[in-house]
């Protein structure tokens, strides 16, 4: 279940899609893959499912009632007379055991029960987490072939410019200096696709050492981080942190605190100690029976210190549910406020400012080699452009980040069905 949420929190990072040929479809690695391996070999998972042995062996442990006890005492040999010999000696032997009373065994077994049936949701959280990390990395991956990408047509454009300005320095139309600085904008462009391709590479390692991979020798299915879809109404998000799986966390733990509080009220009925056995005289071949029983007394008393412990636990259950509600409120609006500013700037960066830049650039570039600007202000036209592209993709990375954390909050899809997303295109 987890795992479906998961990757739904992230599909609009990187939809699925194959190559056509069959090498394409062997290599590429889709957010679902990713998920998939991740949820299967990650060592925190599996060290959680090597709890559950441990757990189980303490719920066979709790069901154990107390041993009995066998014993023989042989008395009334050696000493002064008249038994200073084997003639008087007298041999018991016993069985003796403890009745329990109060309802410890059953308070035992649940104790140890609560803490088994506390293991599955902690583990969810775990998984949840690893997956809502996954498609961080995934979408790191992502990010840096969008910035390849523009560091790419940054480059084609700066190497048209150097190309202009060749022609107009040889044309005698231009100084030298026009021709350095767009070779000097040149290399800068080349210099971020280097980086781009490094940060590519480090984010495929980090990504593949979430499945205990080695090298990042794969490629990732093409998405569009722009693509942000509409969410649903905040109140109803803050509907669903009421069951988010932390919740369910501390549900469980209240629910051995409860166990562990009756265990602690059934210390207040002392156990019953008995023994029974047979009694022989040595040279008589008569046999009598023996018994006995202990009581402990002032249990309650002794109780008493560790039932207020169990209760002041268990109080205190309620309170870090509020802590905790109230934590998962405040991240919920902040992820969510996040989301929305981040949606807004990315789509009115392609709708209003990219558009007109470009249209800006193309018409500097005419002017430019018309003659009627100079090249300072062709080159800053196209600068703002490309920083303008990067802007948008960092408020975009940013409120796919939040969506991640939205979904690992409330551990559901929280996507608008309803609501169509707007169109966040840059040209």
């Amino acid at each position: 279940m987890w795992l479906r949420l998961a990757a739904l929190a992230a599909i609009a990072i990187a939809p699925c899609a194959y190559a056509q040929d069959e090498r394409s479809r062997l290599d590429s690695l889709t957010l679902d893959d990713a998920l998939a391996r991740v949820a299967s070999v990650h060592p925190d998972l599996r060290l959680s499912d090597a709890q559950r042995p441990l757990l189980e062996a303490g719920v066979d442990a709790a069901a154990l009632r107390p041993a009995l006890t066998a014993g023989a005492t042989l008395e009334n040999f050696g000493g002064s007379r008249p038994y200073a010999g084997l003639d008087r000696a007298e041999l018991t032997v016993t069985l003796a055991g403890v009745l329990e009373r109060g309802g410890k065994l059953e308070a035992r077994r649940a104790v140890a029960l609560a803490n088994l049936d506390a293991l599955a949701p902690q583990r969810e959280v775990l998984r949840l987490d690893l997956l809502a990390e996954t498609a961080r990395r995934y979408l790191d991956v992502t990010a840096a072939q969008r910035q390849r990408d523009i560091a790419l047509e940054d480059i084609e454009q700066r190497k048209r410019a150097v190309s202009a300005a060749q022609l107009r320095l040889t044309a005698g139309a231009s100084p030298e200096s026009a021709l350095l600085t767009a070779q000097a904008a040149l290399a800068q462009a080349q210099l971020d696709r280097d980086r781009a391709y490094q940060a590519e590479e480090a984010a495929r390692l980090r990504l593949a050492a979430l499945w205990n991979g080695r090298d990042g020798q794969f490629r990732t299915a093409s998405g569009n981080p722009l693509a942000l879809p509409a969410l649903e109404d905040f109140q109803q998000l803050a509907d669903l942190l009421e069951r988010t799986p932390e919740l369910a966390v501390l549900a469980g733990q209240t629910r051995v605190r409860e166990a562990e509080l009756r265990l602690a009220q059934s210390a207040r009925r002392p156990d019953l100690q008995w023994q029974a056995g047979v009694r022989g005289v040595n040279g008589d071949d008569a046999v009598a029976l023996v018994g006995g029983f202990n009581l402990a007394l002032g249990s309650a008393s002794r109780a008493a210190p560790g039932i207020r412990a169990a209760e002041a636990s268990l109080a205190m259950s309620a309170a870090e549910r509020t802590a905790l509600q109230s934590r998962l409120y405040a991240l919920l609006a902040a992820a969510h406020g996040e989301y929305t500013t981040a949606r807004l700037e990315t789509s009115r960066l392609g709708s209003d400012v990219l558009p007109r830049l470009a249209r800006a650039e193309l018409a500097a570039d005419r002017a430019w080699r018309a003659g009627a600007i100079s090249y300072l202000e062709w080159s800053q036209l196209q600068a703002m452009r490309v920083e303008a592209r990067k802007r948008q993709l960092d408020v975009a990375v940013q409120a796919q980040q939040a969506l991640i954390e939205i979904q690992r909050l409330t551990g559901q899809p929280v996507v608008a069905t309803s609501s169509a997303s707007p169109q966040e295109t840059s040209p």
